[in-house]
């Protein structure tokens, strides 16, 4: 099959991207969504690659590993600023005032 842009492809690899989650929920890591997995490939795995092959994305999606994931998460939650300006910190602060 021809590269194709990648965003084209992910309802053709869905079937690889929830077995994956299954296999974070398995190891304890239920939070882990769709959304977030699909951003931490687009945004770190395939920054240089727009454009790839089924089997190339479904290889990627069971070769990650929940280290991998875990990493780009902590860095990018530090990037987004202070949990304490989020409205999950404005309300618990507010009931511990």
């Amino acid at each position: 099959m021809d590269k194709q842009p990648i965003d084209q492809l992910r309802d053709h690899v869905k079937p690889a991207i929830v077995s994956k989650l299954e296999e974070f929920t398995l190891l304890g890591y239920e939070d882990v969504s769709e959304e977030k997995l699909w951003a931490f490939l687009k945004n770190k795995k395939w920054k240089k690659s727009p454009e790839l092959s089924v089997h190339e994305i479904v290889r990627d999606v069971l070769a990650l590993k929940i280290g991998d994931f875990m990493n780009y998460a902590t860095i990018e939650s530090y990037k987004s600023g202070s949990w304490f300006e989020s409205e999950e910190g404005k309300d618990l602060l507010k009931n511990l005032i």
